[in-house]
């Protein structure tokens, strides 16, 4: 029988790999312009911290998490999210001893979720996310939302639709949470099992069903912004301010609340029209209570995620430009015993310089190496055979124009070096 990836997963092969690095690069760079550094934290936490940091009545713990225990009985849990592990990191290490805001962002980060696997989103995908601690001003929303559609503008997705809203601190949220139980007790008999159970514990969960009936539902229910106390809404109003001035448009957006717990204040989602059918492509906000219900001093925090192989999609759908990977500079055709070794100790020059360089390892006829120089998309064939080794000459073939050159063996290095 032959044995296959687990359902949910796939392989990245070496023809589409090169689109991940150039994506992971171009992250980098706009990260560094930013002076956001990269914190990267381990594929498996304790389960406290997810059903802590992300709320136990949320999807994610409830229905989609792997956990297992380990050999000394520990509950242990493959990353579902980025942001906890972020958080974990920052009060373990101490971070919050250090010159604030931290900005840190994790990359190509795998998480795990069981779930029915969908277009850009498999059981085990991969994440970029910019994490900022330690700032409460609306500005630093502002940065954190103006850097991720900079970075999906500069990898040439359009037609984007930024979305905001706010759910209010946990003070104001009181007030909202007495509204919504109230409105949502009326439709108990209606909903599905699982917001039932949510009703008494975490209603506002209920907002974020994906169950149909649980939506037509929601439609009618309280707003957040209606119930905002005045810090709040000053914040969400300096956010607008500073998204105005930069000339970024957004919509608000009453029904985006997020799926996770953690979330306090702003939240944002950024949706592309090209999966398909509607797709969020990046979401975040303010989880300013976060680093306190993990055990350390209240400290603000604002982010953002999104999934690699969804950005990818997307780009794809836009038909955005990436490079392909430099093609081979030269390759040796060798016939005979010694003119291969010879062959093979040139191209090891030549890659110590910092030149791609291949020769042949199938023992492939003449014509055939020159077949695969030109599938490899060579620029020039260097043919050495035992003639050539007498004479001590080489030649050099441009594969452009056919241009044929002859070249001393001992000069071919600073030939294509120079």
């Amino acid at each position: 029988m032959q044995i296959q990836a687990p359902k949910g997963t796939k392989d990245v092969l070496p023809s589409e790999s090169y689109k991940w690095q150039y994506v992971e690069e171009e992250i980098r760079k706009l990260c560094r312009s930013y002076g956001i550094y990269e914190l990267r934290t381990p594929v498996i936490e304790h389960t406290e911290l997810f059903a802590r940091g992300v709320g136990d009545t949320t999807d994610i713990v409830q229905k989609e998490m792997y956990t297992f225990k380990d050999k000394g009985d520990r509950s242990i849990t493959l990353k579902p999210e980025g942001t906890a592990g972020m958080a974990r990191a920052f009060l373990e290490n101490r971070l919050f001893n250090e010159a604030m805001p931290q900005k840190m962002y994790y990359l190509n980060a795998p998480v795990f979720r069981y779930e029915k696997p969908q277009a850009g989103r498999l059981r085990e995908h991969h994440q970029f996310g910019v994490e900022f601690f330690g700032s409460a001003s609306y500005e630093t929303d502002a940065e954190v939302i103006i850097l991720a559609l900079t970075l999906l503008k500069r990898l040439g997705i359009g037609e984007l639709t930024l979305r905001i809203n706010s759910i209010g601190d946990s003070n104001c949220r009181k007030n909202y949470n007495n509204a919504l139980y109230e409105y949502l007790k009326g439709h108990i008999d209606d909903m599905c099992p699982t917001c039932k159970s949510r009703l008494e514990r975490n209603p506002m969960r209920i907002l974020d069903c994906k169950e149909e009936r649980c939506k037509e539902i929601c439609k009618g229910a309280p707003r957040t912004l209606d119930y905002l106390c005045d810090s709040c809404r000053i914040h969400f109003e300096g956010l607008k301010r500073c998204l105005d001035i930069a000339g970024v448009d957004y919509i608000v957006d009453p029904d985006i609340v997020r799926g996770l717990d953690y979330y306090t204040g702003t939240v944002f989602e950024i949706v592309s029209n090209r999966i398909g059918s509607q797709g969020t492509v990046c979401g975040g906000g303010r989880y300013n209570d976060l680093i306190a219900e993990l055990g350390g001093q209240p400290t603000p925090a604002v982010g953002f995620g999104l999934g690699l192989e969804r950005l990818l999609m997307v780009m794809e759908n836009n038909h955005a430009f990436i490079p392909k990977p430099d093609p081979v500079k030269v390759y040796f055709a060798a016939m005979g015993e010694q003119p291969k070794l010879i062959s093979f100790n040139l191209v090891r020059q030549l890659r110590e310089r910092g030149i791609y360089a291949e020769f042949d390892h199938m023992d492939r006829s003449l014509k055939a190496q020159f077949k695969y120089a030109n599938k490899l998309g060579a620029e020039y064939t260097v043919v050495i055979g035992e003639d050539e080794l007498v004479q001590g000459i080489a030649k050099v073939k441009s594969m452009k124009d056919g241009i044929e050159n002859s070249v001393a063996i001992g000069e071919l290095v600073s030939y294509f070096a120079d």
